[in-house]
């Protein structure tokens, strides 16, 4: 009778780096009633609001809205500067002082795609330029079909394609290498949500769809893949799911109320501003606020997928734990989690405007009205809003986890049929109940005093 239980916690080492003790049949039950018809939902939304492709347009050649095809820098000469007709923006001030004549590079640019394949053109690079070029190297133009031959085609900017890739590689084999199977698993389950993105996400927006629905179908369609990809369709990837979900649901409404509250348009630079040129219809708005959901998504899974985890390995480490002991021990790994989490949500976004506060720091600007202006203010509730949700998350799965894993007492039943005697919760039948140093050696002698007393 005891082999037949030792089985499933065998079992469930092939799971990964860790045992996931299955519950029972009643709770797969009730966490099914859950996520079976969110996940049916999530498929019906992608169905209906499937987008088919992106919208055509007419090419309005400002921007990221350019025609534009490879090309190839053959050749590089030193000319004199006001020979090619060129001088820097010094020379060209009003008063400036006279200045000795400055070499400038003369690139020979030669375009390699499209249906003018094998035209040539040069361009001007003078000496205060940060971007240079060097003989072989590729390019990225842009074609401006109704402007003079001779001007038709301009660099735009430097073919990143090889060492992109490359690096690109080096992380795959990073993650595979230290991974394995898991790592694989996340390497396709990142391959999925970057299509689901692309081809979902973005189209949809532009062809007019709600974003804050759009990003909530899409997002949720990520979460889903990702997590059963990575982890397993087991109950502790489920309960990291629904708190994930829970958390989700209160940053966007947090985000919809101070976004409204703070009056922030979304229209903050000059990307918002052409996708608004181009496509009227979509609510700028609405895209902040699927930004600051999307955007949040990663961290969530992270943190909900540890705290599960750990409640799970508590759980595994001491059987008899109350869900009340997990919930303790794993908040107390969670505060820990949280201290680092959002120090890094905060960074990430302050690296990624660095550019923009060294302007107001050039500008002296105070910091209230630093952070009062739209465009700082969108990034402060982008920010606060993800962290709140995050913080939220932390207590809800752990709470969630502790409930769920202490209601089964599978892990329970599992340790008593470990072979080690001395170490079971208590006698099988027949056994006796006291025990010592040496009750291995006078096992015989003790289970006929336990007949003995039983028999009175």
């Amino acid at each position: 009778m005891d082999t037949p239980q030792a089985s499933p916690h065998a079992h469930s080492h092939t799971h990964g780096h860790g045992p996931v003790p299955p519950v029972s049949k009643h709770l797969r039950k009730v966490i099914a009633v859950v996520l079976v018809p969110f996940a049916a939902a999530v498929l019906a939304g992608l169905i209906v609001l499937w987008p088919g492709g992106v919208p055509p347009h007419a090419r309005t050649g400002v921007g990221f809205d350019q025609q534009t095809q490879q090309a190839r820098v053959t050749r590089i000469d030193d000319v004199d500067c006001a020979e090619a007709n060129t001088q820097s923006p010094a020379q060209s001030t009003p008063g400036a002082a006279a200045s000795p004549p400055e070499r400038c590079e003369k690139a020979t640019i030669e375009v390699t795609t499209g249906k003018d394949q094998g035209r040539t053109f040069t361009e001007i690079v003078h000496p205060d330029q940060t971007r240079r070029y060097t003989a072989g190297q590729g390019v990225v133009v842009a074609y401006a079909p109704d402007a003079p031959k001779e001007l038709q085609y301009a660099v735009t900017d430097v073919d990143r394609g090889f060492p992109l890739a490359l690096l690109a590689g080096i992380f795959a084999l990073a993650v595979i290498a230290v991974g394995r199977m898991r790592g694989l698993m996340a390497l396709i389950a990142l391959v999925i949500s970057f299509a689901i993105l692309t081809l979902f996400i973005l189209p949809a927006i532009l062809h007019g769809h709600d974003p804050l629905l759009v990003a909530v179908i899409g997002g949720s369609a990520i979460m889903l893949i990702a997590l059963y990809m990575c982890h397993g369709l087991n109950a502790r990837t489920s309960v990291a799911v629904i708190g994930t979900l829970c958390s989700l649901f209160l940053i966007g409404i947090l985000g919809s109320v101070f976004i409204s509250w703070a009056h922030l348009t979304g229209n903050t630079s000059d990307e918002t501003g052409l996708i608004h040129t181009l496509y009227p219809g979509i609510e700028i708005k609405g895209l902040l606020l699927a930004g600051i959901i999307i955007g949040s998504l990663g961290v969530l899974d992270d943190v909900t997928v540890t705290q599960t985890s750990a409640v799970w390995e508590l759980k595994d480490a001491d059987p008899g734990a109350s869900w009340r002991k997990l919930y303790g021990a794993g908040m107390r790994i969670g505060r820990d989690h949280i201290a680092s989490v959002v120090n890094t949500l905060v960074m990430a976004y302050a690296g990624a405007a660095l550019p923009l506060l060294l302007l107001f720091s050039v500008a002296r600007s105070g910091v209230l009205r630093v952070a009062g202006s739209e465009l700082v203010a969108e990034e402060i509730v982008r920010t606060l809003v993800g962290s709140i949700g995050l913080v939220a998350s932390v207590p809800l799965t752990t709470l969630l986890a502790a409930l769920v894993v202490s209601a089964d007492r599978h892990n329970t039943r599992t340790s008593v049929t470990k072979t080690d005697g001395p170490k079971t919760d208590g006698p099988r039948a027949g056994e006796p109940r006291a025990g010592g140093p040496s009750a291995g050696d006078t096992l015989p002698a003790r289970t006929g005093g336990g007949h003995r007393r039983r028999g009175k």
